[in-house]
This record gives structure tokens, sequence and C-alpha cells, in this order.
């Protein structure tokens, strides 16, 4: 479902600043996996989501999706293939849009659109049993405006927007690294659910390595612009944080440098 071949990003070429971002960077993704990240800062995490959405365009290499190659294709065309989650809550949503507005905007992207705008009847019963869903009691609050919202609310809205289309690919950009720990708790649960049901490949940066273990069903960890970890299975599960520290020192010959990782 995704393909990274040898691709290359550096920033500020040939300046005091020059920084090689990604290096080479190869990864296959089949059908159905939820891979899970991690790396230590400036690992290359993040970037690589960026070149994938079309933000950053490689200098070298290639990126196809489902077959198709979108490496040189702008980031707007490429909304039809992904779902993508951000850090922020605040961002992927319209704070002074309702509720439903907002689901209507995610269902019609990437769609030839015509002068109509209404909101049908069947489409807004069809919103209210997926915020039901949710658990959160938003399918009683469709005109609410989302800026309203709570953190934990307005990122489970996100999601629902992300993946309301199935995405070919889902990107969860530390989505829950903003929210507390219960709310966390319950988007991560919220996602698990959504991947499964709908049968969705994702690739979920985070710096919770918790969380990198527990969900997916497969684990990248990133250095310097490169993969220098792939576990999956069986194996996967049976990893520990300490494992994981140990892997990474043995690999890379430094200390996992991630503040927010080591202290969560």
């Amino acid at each position: 479902m995704l393909e990274l071949k040898n691709v290359t990003k550096t920033f500020n070429p040939g300046t005091v600043n020059e920084k090689i971002a990604l290096k080479n960077l190869n990864l296959l993704l089949n059908d159905g996996d939820f891979v899970t990240v991690i790396g230590g800062n400036g690992a290359g995490k993040s970037t690589m989501l960026n070149a994938i959405a079309g933000v950053w365009k490689p200098d070298e290499g290639q990126i196809l999706i489902d077959g198709v190659d979108v490496t040189g294709m702008v980031e707007y065309k490429r909304a039809k293939f992904l779902g993508r989650v951000f850090q922020d809550p605040m961002l992927g949503t319209a704070a002074d849009m309702e509720i439903e507005e907002n689901l209507a905007l995610a269902v019609r992207r990437g769609r030839r659109r015509g002068l109509g705008w209404g909101i049908r009847s069947s489409e807004r019963e069809k919103y209210k049993e997926l915020l039901a869903e949710l658990g959160l009691g938003l399918e009683h609050r469709l005109t609410s405006k989302v800026g309203l919202l709570s953190g934990g609310q307005r990122q489970a809205v996100t999601l629902l927007m992300a993946t309301l289309n199935r995405p070919k690919l889902l990107l969860l950009d530390e989505h829950t690294a903003a929210l507390d720990p219960a709310t966390a708790a319950k988007v991560m649960s919220l996602t698990d659910r959504i991947i499964d049901e709908e049968h969705l490949t994702a690739l979920m940066v985070t710096h919770n390595m918790q969380d990198a273990i527990t969900h997916g069903n497969r684990l990248i960890m990133m250095h310097e612009g490169g993969i220098i970890f792939d576990i999956s299975g069986e194996e996967k599960r049976k990893l520990t944080i300490e494992d994981l520290l140990d892997r990474f020192r043995k690999l890379s010959g430094t200390q996992f440098a991630n503040d927010r990782a080591l202290l969560n």
C-alpha cells in the first residue's frame, strides 16, 4: 500500500544549516499494516510523514501509494489517497464551523463539487451514527462549533474525518501527544477500533514507547534519516521499553535522545 524507494531529503543544502533529514530511506507497507514509528530527536520521523503527504518533495527517490507514483504529485492532489491526524488538536478541523459541516467537508474531499452546499437529512443521520460510536455524546451536538470542543473531543472528530472516505493510507503524527493520559488512551482506543474495522493501512509516529509496542502489528525505529530496526508479530509483542532502549544503543551507538519519550 506504501512504498518508499531510496528517499532522500536535505534541508538548506550547501549552507552552514545543512541537514540531511532522510537518507536513502526504504520502507514497504502491505495492505492492512499498522506500523508505529519511534526515534530520537531529528531522526526524520515527521519529515518522512511530510514527504508521504507531499509537504516536501524528496530530492531523490520514489514514493508510491497503492502502486501509484505520487513523488511529483502536489499535496492537494494526494488528499484522495490519504487521511492525516496531527499532534495539535486545533489542526485538521475548521474551528468556526459546526461539527456536521466539518464532517460534510471531509466526505466531499477530493470529489468534484457542484454549487449546492446543503447537508441532506440522510447525511445528518449517518453523522449521528458515526459520532455515537465515539462514545463522547457528540451525536447530540451536530450544530456545535468545533472550536468549543475539548482537545480530546476535537481529536476524535479529526480522526473520524480522516477516515470517513477510507483512505489508502492513514498518517498519525503524534496525534495523542497534546492530550492528557486518560484522553490519550481514549483516542488510542478509538484509533485501534477504526483501523481494525475499516481494515486501514496506517503509519503512526509516536514519542510514547509503550504505545509503539502495544499498538499496531509492526514497529520501526528511525535514526539519522534511516530505519535501523524493524520488528513485527510475536517478537514485537514481547518487547519492553528497556529492550527498545537497549536495541537503540546497540544499533545507533548513542543514547536515545527524546526527552518526551523518556519522561513518558
